[in-house]
């Protein structure tokens, strides 16, 4: 229960957090805004590693170096948030805040598919769950002239690596400090993300203070805390519970994104919100079965 409640929180921050990261391209591009939020994120959690350091997992100091399993986790799950976050950043210059959360959100039916791959069994329900999603998705994303948003088209693509973020975080979560891999796994992505703002977008401090709330949300919080959460959650939560509550970031994207920006979703756009959802549901109720 505790753990299911982490994820519950961490969905409700990641979900009101599209309307920050929406916000802030406003003033910045896509690589620099994650470069802001991912370094912010990682001086965040300082404290509680220096706090954290006489516990059961932090009896030597922070040198992933030394730790295999710290520093291959890290580089994997680092690598993997910054695909998946300069994806879901790049779509939001051309999507809605609402709409990219409910896209993202296929990364509930990616992670059992994608489970195929380490073994993990796929049900009958599952696949059902994906081909619902799937006509969701289309309702979602397609407009009546068949056109599609480029924007909708990466953040879909993000999910993919979302998904495997999730399988790489659940895989490594209980062989290192979650603290620890938490930060390293920040820093990898800020540091990649600075390299490719540098070659790439022109880097205007004046912009990033502009920036200034939408970063100290999308790093403070979404970062610095719920991914946090989410690594420390993943110690005792199967990877299809926290992906199914997870998922519910969708739903509060939504409602961020019309209490906030003032964003709609026309009936037929809603109509694929609720297959997806529905979709994303069943998806994992096999393995929720399974687990319980």
């Amino acid at each position: 229960m505790k753990s299911n409640l982490l994820l519950l929180l961490t969905a409700v921050i990641w979900g009101f957090a599209f309307v920050a990261q929406r916000a802030g391209m406003e003033f910045l591009g896509p690589f620099t805004f994650n470069t802001a939020r991912f370094t912010l994120g990682s001086l965040s959690l300082i404290p509680l590693l220096l706090i954290n350091q006489n516990k059961k997992f932090e009896k030597e100091k922070f040198l992933p170096l030394k730790d295999k399993n710290l520093l291959y986790g890290g580089l994997a799950a680092g690598t993997v948030l910054f695909l998946g976050a300069t994806f879901q950043q790049g779509g939001l210059v051309y999507t809605d805040a609402g709409k990219a959360g409910f896209i993202t959100g296929f990364y509930v039916i990616l992670v059992p598919i994608l489970g195929l791959f380490i073994k993990q069994k796929t049900s009958l329900i599952t696949w059902l769950g994906a081909i619902v999603a799937t006509v969701g998705l289309y309702f979602l994303s397609l407009n009546e002239s068949f056109d599609v948003n480029i924007g909708d088209v990466l953040v879909l693509i993000g999910a993919f690596f979302w998904a495997i973020q999730i399988l790489v975080i659940g895989f490594y979560s209980t062989k290192v400090d979650p603290f620890q891999l938490a930060f390293t796994q920040f820093i990898v992505c800020a540091v990649l993300s600075f390299i490719a703002a540098l070659i790439s977008e022109s880097i205007i401090l004046q912009n990033v203070l502009k920036a200034y709330l939408p970063i100290l949300y999308a790093g403070f919080f979404s970062v610095g805390i719920a991914f946090t959460v989410q690594v420390v959650a993943q110690r005792e939560a199967h990877p299809a519970n926290a992906a199914i509550i997870m998922s519910l970031e969708a739903v509060f994207a939504v409602l961020g994104g019309w209490l906030i920006l003032n964003e709609s979703i026309p009936m037929r756009g809603l109509i694929g919100c609720l297959l997806m959802l529905i979709g994303m549901i069943l998806s994992q109720l096999y393995l929720l079965k399974r687990n319980n």
